[in-house]
């Protein structure tokens, strides 16, 4: 990581720093990490951030829409449909708020082209 990347954003780093040692310190296979990370966000009501940045692990691990249906069902009975709906609405939000950065990069890296 660049020393500017760590200035801009320390939290952030830190989580993935941390998500990153999570998955090699498990003797879990790293999609299961993830989807047992995802079943845990549910579980104590996280917030969008959170669902935002393990999705993007688990995509780049090749974990997809039907991995995450299938965590919200599996634990539906446990946790409750209220923790089910809620953190669907949560995940839609983490989705919506990243297609608006990227937009907002694309948009930013047009500008600087045009200039």
């Amino acid at each position: 990581m660049s020393d500017a990347s760590t200035d801009d954003a320390p939290v952030l780093d830190l989580l993935a720093r941390m998500t990153a040692d999570s998955l090699d310190a498990s003797t879990l296979d790293p999609d299961t990490v993830m989807l047992v990370r995802l079943a845990a966000l549910v579980a104590v009501g996280a917030p969008p951030v959170s669902y935002a940045l393990n999705i993007d692990v688990g995509a780049e691990l090749g974990l997809d829409a039907d991995d995450i249906r299938g965590v919200l069902t599996a634990i539906a009975p446990i946790v409750g449909t209220a923790r089910v709906a809620a953190a669907t609405g949560n995940i839609v939000r983490a989705l919506a708020a990243e297609i608006e950065l990227a937009d907002l990069e694309i948009a930013l890296l047009e500008d600087e082209d045009d200039e």
